[in-house]
């Protein structure tokens, strides 16, 4: 009797989640490259006469190069991608002429920028027989079918790669052992109530996470900049959750990963489709909150380097938002990841400014664009004269250093007043309007200059 497709995607998350826990007991992912696998792909790649050759291993969503030979990726995005192919084959996948082949538009699409023409790939395995990523030799032109032979050659070079995976289980079992017992327990204990990894993982699974946006306006004009994308989880029986609720599982059961993955794709598509029905839209600009753990991940630069090409917008159109907090635990590995990104032109916003220890000092070193005034500070400026003195410390400290400003949580007439007499140009809040749906935001942005309605004249007490 046929499976029902609700049991073949259990079977299939079931052996998924199976895959990723082989790949995770490696601690393969997120490490720096290392020789003996250099020495991999220049085999493969000289053996084949091949142009480039690559290494990668694939987790939720990216598929990360441990090695390349005469090509330099760093990592790709997941879905359709050579990886996902060996997969569903569970064997070598060898294309001969991707100009010829059924997935041809998306494969020129992934590779138009480097050139490649065919290519073979054939999976790395863990001792279990799951395949943990795959060994890849790439060509500028189409070349004739792989021989079996040759096959089985590549694929005792991507035996080569399972041996130095084992090898490094063994020594990570032999020397990790406390720090996995303890993170296991903390997980546990987070799991006890809802909700749990797995609610987090079916609700990324089965597309229950949505993302809402606020915008951000001038202050002067209330024409619309920018929009900050905010996640939501529409849960079919709890209703709309709130992200307070469920971020934190996510950070600490390592999901944050692949739902700031989906988070940072979604926003960019959402671009595009913006721009796409009104071309007016590319000063418009969405800005994606990065939690530590994304902003520590290697890799972050490329990731959005390749979302940006897939989908076609400039760099400008994007903004990533991180707080002081996810800078400071180790200040020299931030200033690389900040530059590696400030090269590619994304904006760099600090959220939340004000509210951590050495604020001042740090801003100092920190290539931001934009600070984003906290709302607590937003909140008390009309209790006294000195919260509104800190809010006026910030703008003239930001345009001293050649930053933008973005006040947070814009609630009142009076606080409205009071941010333009201090010359503050952005700011977003309830005043103005509130997260709204994608569909909602396409309704704003439709009106007249996108200008919105102008609040003091809807509230008599303002000035």
């Amino acid at each position: 009797m046929p499976l029902a497709v609700s049991e073949i995607r259990e079977k299939n998350r079931e052996q998924e989640d199976t895959r990723l826990a082989a790949l995770i007991s490696t601690g393969i992912l997120d490490t720096p490259p290392e020789p003996s696998y250099d020495t991999i792909t220049r085999l493969a790649g000289e053996y084949f006469q091949a142009d480039s050759a690559t290494i990668g291993f694939a987790d939720e969503g990216r598929v990360w190069m441990k090695s390349c030979w005469h090509q330099m990726v760093r990592e790709l995005p997941r879905k359709s991608s050579i990886c996902d192919m060996v997969i569903a084959e569970d064997g070598p996948v060898v294309v001969a002429d991707i100009s010829r082949h059924p997935q041809r538009d998306t494969l020129l699409r992934r590779f138009k920028h480097i050139g490649i023409a065919s290519f073979a790939s054939v999976p790395v395995r863990s001792t279990a027989g799951r395949i943990l990523g795959i060994l890849t030799v790439f060509y500028h032109k189409p070349r004739p079918e792989m021989r079996p032979e040759s096959i089985r050659t590549l694929e005792s070079l991507a035996d080569m790669v399972s041996s130095q995976l084992e090898l490094r289980q063994l020594h990570k079992t032999l020397h990790g052992n406390g720090s996995r017992h303890r993170h296991a327990r903390s997980v546990a204990t987070a799991n006890e109530s809802w909700p749990s990894k797995a609610d987090l993982r079916q609700a990324l699974d089965l597309g229950q996470f949505v993302l809402y946006y606020q915008p951000e306006v001038d202050l002067s004009t209330r024409r619309i900049v920018g929009l900050e994308a905010l996640i939501r989880w529409v849960h079919p029986e709890r209703g709309l959750i709130p992200p307070m609720e469920f971020i934190p599982l996510a950070e600490e059961s390592g999901l944050i990963l692949p739902i700031g993955d989906w988070v940072l794709s979604q926003a960019c598509s959402q671009i595009q489709r913006w721009c796409k029905e009104d071309p007016r839209r590319v000063s418009l600009r969405v800005a994606v909150n990065l939690s530590a753990r994304q902003f520590s991940r290697e890799g972050l630069a490329d990731h959005v380097e390749a979302l940006l090409l897939n989908t076609g917008i400039s760099s400008r159109q994007l903004g990533l938002e991180m707080t002081e907090s996810s800078l400071i635990p180790n200040v020299r590995i931030a200033m690389e990841v900040l530059s590696s990104l400030r090269r590619l032109g994304v904006s760099l916003l600090m959220d939340d400014f004000g509210t951590g220890y050495n604020s001042l000092n740090n801003l100092q070193s920190f290539p931001f664009d934009v600070l984003k005034i906290d709302r607590s500070f937003v909140t008390r400026m009309t209790e006294g004269d000195q919260p509104l003195q800190i809010v006026r410390t910030i703008i003239e400290l930001a345009r001293v250093m050649g930053m933008d400003v973005v006040a947070e949580g814009i609630e009142t007439c009076e606080q409205y007043r009071l941010l333009r007499e201090m010359h503050c140009r952005y700011g977003q809040g309830y005043l103005f309007a509130r997260p709204m749906t994608a569909e909602a935001v396409t309704d704003l942005l439709r009106l007249p200059g996108r200008i919105l309605p102008d609040p003091e004249l809807a509230e008599l007490v303002c000035a």
